[in-house]
């Protein structure tokens, strides 16, 4: 596969992923477990309801505007512009991280304080990236998408 298909193909990824995203899901009622299944047999009715949400929301936002970011960076790159090179190396990393955040709060982990933290930092170094950027639209939305993730990571952040 050529590079630039390779890249056309990743484009269309992230663009089907943001549009799958964005669709809003109306909740279903909740079902009452079946008799004789216990309490958990119901494990489809609480989602979204967890103790901590916001922050997966706002770390799954993070990710698909970062993903999208990290594509348009790449893109760029592939183009010779080298202006984005820190651009993208700060939302490569901050996805790693986010990804990690979003299933530490998803289990309700003990160490997500401390991942909140590294969260937190890493989306305040990729914001500040993006912001250098701001005649790219995919780095305005990263980075408005990464001081929301910080701010929600601030509230539980050791």
């Amino acid at each position: 596969m050529q590079r630039r298909h390779l890249v056309q193909a990743a484009a269309a990824l992230a663009a089907a992923t943001a549009t799958a995203a964005s669709a809003q899901v109306k909740p279903k009622a909740e079902a009452k477990p079946a008799q004789g299944m216990g309490e958990h047999a119901h494990h489809g009715a609480h989602h979204g309801s967890g103790k901590h949400a916001a922050l997966m929301r706002s770390a799954s936002h993070c990710l698909m505007t970062g993903e999208v970011c990290l594509q348009h960076c790449l893109v760029l790159l592939g183009e010779g512009d080298k202006s984005m090179a820190a651009c993208a190396k700060s939302v490569n990393e901050l996805i790693a991280i986010c990804t990690a955040l979003r299933s530490l709060a998803a289990q309700e982990s003990p160490l997500l304080p401390r991942m909140a933290k590294l969260a937190m930092d890493s989306c305040l170094a990729c914001e500040k990236e993006c912001r250098k950027q701001d005649k790219h639209k995919e780095c305005v939305d990263c980075g408005d998408a990464c001081k929301e993730c910080a701010d929600e990571c601030r509230k539980i952040a050791a």
